[in-house]
């Protein structure tokens, strides 16, 4: 059998494509490995280079903001009135957990967060730029929550236990709407504010003095380097940039007589403001029912912010500020100060008060308080008595031109231009402002009738107690104004030095004759002693001298064919009493506006209230005194 090479039984071909196969695979996995390798790089180097560098930085050196320490807030007397207070808080850093929602849920299992706190806690999440800055989950931990959470830490990585200093109002409900409160901070407050400066800070001011001096109140923030481990634990701090604390604030408030006027109006919806004519400054701004500032700065749960919102007699709303009223006889000086200074009225004029007004050629009655009349009354007696038909007629006499004119260098109509956000202008009507707010209505025209009611400051007539007490100070320093305000001063907290606030310049309200102030002021003053004054009680055994006028507005309408009677309407359908009053007459030191809400007549609601204000501030105390009960405006 002939023998057969070896080489004979080879393929060379397909060896070849075998190999070609081959090498092409390779070749192509190797082209897909680079391409992987290639784009995880980018992915690593481009994609997510902050986020990884950030991430390796964070390995060695941690940059955290140490937030500034809050300044402090008194009285005109040094009474501390918001304050700093070590505390415990939860937070819970986002890099260091794997799982933040079951974080959550153990969290709320184990008593330590409250379920309705975790939409507050994911906006605080989204606003938090930097994953490795702790995000608080609870602000103040009481002794229960700090013990429940330490036998438990383990339990929850990424999640610890910071000591703090939280917001304290050591006063509580008192002077709240004007020292105001602080809130944890949201995303719509970083839109106001500098973001970077807020590093840290979990909180910031939400009304009142809080929020009007946040900027001097916040501070700067600070930063420290820390070196850390593959955990995250601090091991050192490398560097650091302590913040800066800002600015102490010393208002003109006065808390002595601010809770004489809270505890005079206690139970009672209405508000006093008291302020020093010669100035401006604001002694006591007071709105009842209040509330308790300090649930805000440890976290206010869902059901008692509702319960504050919902609470009919709504103890948020600074009606100090916010409350718009008719302000009722209380602006009859006002009106009587215009008729002089326009020569519609002489003091000796005098017309006769039958109980009732019409205008001509019309049988509609416009009615005075005092059923019978007040018979022949000058100026000075109309103001004594609060005639309102002398002020009918007066009203319709100078106009509603000349009225609105004359009243608007008073700030009605106008914020006074208080140092503190919220004030309202009030209202102070024209025919320029019904065809504005009735353009399309048929009525738009403005009628007689309008100008009357208005004499006696109601109708479309709008003011805050503010702007009646700011009103009252100008009277009391015949013509001299001065824009209310509460911040008298900033104290340096490293320095000491108190810088004291510069103020406004005075402006003049002229007449034609000064003379007319003293006839406007000597009408006040019979008020308080005169022998029909509608406020006799005020004055009574008192050492000081005091002006004043009452003041009672109708919250409903009613009939001419029936009789007003108190006991058989509605609380909320009373009268609302109004009283302002300075003191001491020929040398002014306080100024004031009180408001009771369906409080009935001002005699007999509002003027006692500013009895007890105005004893606080000239330290008397007196002895029974008996009050009117006739029912006087």
């Amino acid at each position: 059998m002939p023998s057969v090479r070896p080489e004979s039984l080879k393929d060379h071909g397909r060896e070849q494509r075998t190999f070609g196969l081959r090498v092409l695979i390779a070749g192509a996995g190797a082209v897909a490995l680079t391409l992987v390798v290639v784009a995880r790089l980018i992915t690593l180097q481009v994609v997510h280079y902050d986020h990884y560098d950030e991430q390796a930085t964070g390995n060695r050196i941690r940059i955290e903001p140490l937030a500034p320490t809050r300044g402090l807030i008194f009285d005109r007397n040094g009474i501390l009135l918001a304050e700093n207070l070590p505390a415990y808080q939860l937070e819970l850093v986002p890099e260091q957990v794997s799982d933040i929602d079951g974080t959550l849920v153990r969290l709320i299992k184990r008593d330590l967060l409250n379920a309705q706190e975790q939409d507050r806690f994911q906006q605080a999440l989204r606003r938090v730029g930097r994953r490795f800055e702790p995000v608080p989950l609870r602000y103040r931990l009481d002794d229960t929550a700090l013990a429940r959470f330490s036998v438990r830490r383990q339990e929850f990585p990424g999640v610890d236990i910071r000591p703090r200093l939280a917001r304290h109002y050591p006063m509580g409900a008192t002077a709240v709407h004007v020292v105001g409160y602080v809130g944890s901070l949201s995303a719509n407050d970083i839109d106001e504010r500098n973001e970077r400066n807020y590093a840290g800070t979990t909180h910031i001011g939400k009304s009142g003095i809080e929020l009007a001096y946040e900027d001097q109140l916040h501070g700067t923030v600070g930063y420290r380097q820390v070196l850390i481990n593959a955990q995250g634990r601090a091991l050192e701090t490398v560097d650091q940039v302590p913040p800066a604390p800002d600015m102490d604030l010393y208002l003109t408030l006065d808390v002595r007589l601010q809770s004489a006027a809270e505890a005079a109006l206690a139970n009672r919806r209405g508000a006093v403001v008291a302020l020093d004519p010669r100035n401006g400054d604001v002694l006591a701004l007071a709105s009842t029912p209040g509330f308790d500032p300090n649930p805000f700065g440890a976290g206010l749960s869902t059901r008692q912010y509702q319960a504050l919102i919902n609470n009919p007699d709504n103890p948020m709303f600074n009606r100090a500020l916010q409350g718009q009223y008719s302000p009722g006889s209380t602006v009859k000086p006002i009106l009587g100060l215009a008729a002089l200074h326009f020569d519609t009225r002489t003091p000796s004029d005098h017309m006769f008060c039958p109980g009732h007004f019409s205008l001509p050629n019309n049988d509609h009655r416009y009615r005075d308080w005092k059923r019978e009349g007040h018979g022949k009354v000058n100026l000075a007696q109309s103001i004594e008595q609060s005639c309102d038909v002398y002020f009918y007629q007066l009203a319709l006499d100078l106009g509603i031109d000349r009225l609105h004119d004359f009243a608007s260098q008073f700030s009605f109509g106008a914020t006074t231009g208080i140092d503190i956000r919220g004030e309202r202008g009030g209202l102070l009507p024209s025919r320029e402002w019904k065809r504005r707010r009735f353009k399309r209505a048929a009525n738009q025209v403005w009628f007689p009738g309008e100008t009357v009611i208005t004499g006696i400051g109601q109708g479309f007539w709008l003011a805050t107690p503010l702007q009646l007490a700011h009103a009252t100070g100008v009277i009391a320093m015949r013509g001299e104004k001065h824009a209310p305000r509460l911040l008298d001063a900033v104290r340096d907290p490293l320095k000491g030095d108190i810088v004291a606030e510069p103020r406004a310049a005075a402006r003049q309200i002229e007449v034609d004759d000064p003379a007319h102030w003293e006839t406007i002021v000597s009408s006040m003053r019979d008020v308080i002693y005169g022998a029909q004054g509608t406020a006799r009680q005020v004055g009574a055994q008192r050492p000081y001298t005091v002006a004043g006028k009452t003041g009672t507005v109708q919250v409903f309408t009613v009939a001419q064919d029936e009789e007003y009677e108190a006991d058989k309407v509605d609380e909320s359908l009373r009268d609302h009493g109004w009283f302002v009053a300075f003191a001491p007459v020929d040398e002014p030191r306080v100024a004031l506006a009180v408001l009771v809400e369906n409080g009935g007549g001002g005699s007999a609601s509002a003027a006692p209230v500013a009895s007890k204000v105005l004893d606080t501030f000239f330290d008397f105390s007196p002895r029974t005194v008996a009050q009117r009960t006739d029912g006087a405006p």
